[in-house]
């Protein structure tokens, strides 16, 4: 739809297909005049041709946006092709990634699953708490904030008064006791089971 509208301005008064432009007005007709052309570049390269009216669109939108970035007298025509390639890359790439992504979601069963609120959670397990309760304050501030409540770095450091990076730091340093105190706590329940039996 846009490549027909851009089809209907009058072209460029150049006689030649390597446009050149002087002026924002004649980058404008020249890249309107180019669209058919675009469209036949973009159908080669995409073989479809909703997808070659979408670059081509993407690409007139671009050209127009960055127009001030033309300079002016040199080889329009190079300039837009350019542009319509980049575009044609970029959407390849997205793709392969959403390409990926869905690869991922397809292959693995808990990765449509939503955790549960911290409210729907049940309460943690006595092993935990003990260890939650055996490292230092400050870490285990950080770690219910972060871990448990769900908060985000900003949010903790503002509610705790202290800059990102510390909570990032108390809360790798709590991570680390909190695994620690946990293997201990596990350590000593065989050791004691291992006694009683």
């Amino acid at each position: 739809m846009l490549a027909q509208a851009l089809a209907t301005t009058p072209a460029p008064s150049t006689t030649s297909k390597s446009y050149q432009a002087n002026s924002i007005e004649e980058l404008r007709r020249g890249v309107a005049a180019m669209a058919p052309e675009l469209f036949g570049r973009a159908l080669r390269m995409s073989r479809s041709s909703a997808l070659a009216e979408d670059l081509v669109q993407d690409t007139v939108e671009r050209a127009l946006r960055f127009e001030t970035q033309y300079r002016p007298g040199t080889n329009l025509k190079a300039w837009v092709h350019q542009i319509l390639f980049s575009v044609f890359i970029t959407k390849c790439r997205r793709n392969r990634r959403e390409r990926r992504a869905l690869d991922v979601l397809y292959s693995d069963p808990n990765a449509w699953t939503a955790a549960p609120a911290v409210s729907e959670m049940t309460a943690l397990s006595p092993p935990t708490l003990r260890a939650l309760d055996a490292i230092q304050p400050v870490y285990r501030e950080a770690l219910i904030l972060v871990d448990l409540q769900e908060m985000t770095y900003k949010d903790a450091a503002e509610k705790l008064g202290v800059p990102v990076g510390t909570v990032m730091s108390r809360l790798h340093r709590g991570r680390r006791l909190l695994a620690k105190a946990l293997e201990a706590d596990r350590d000593a329940s065989l050791v004691q089971c291992n006694m009683m039996g």
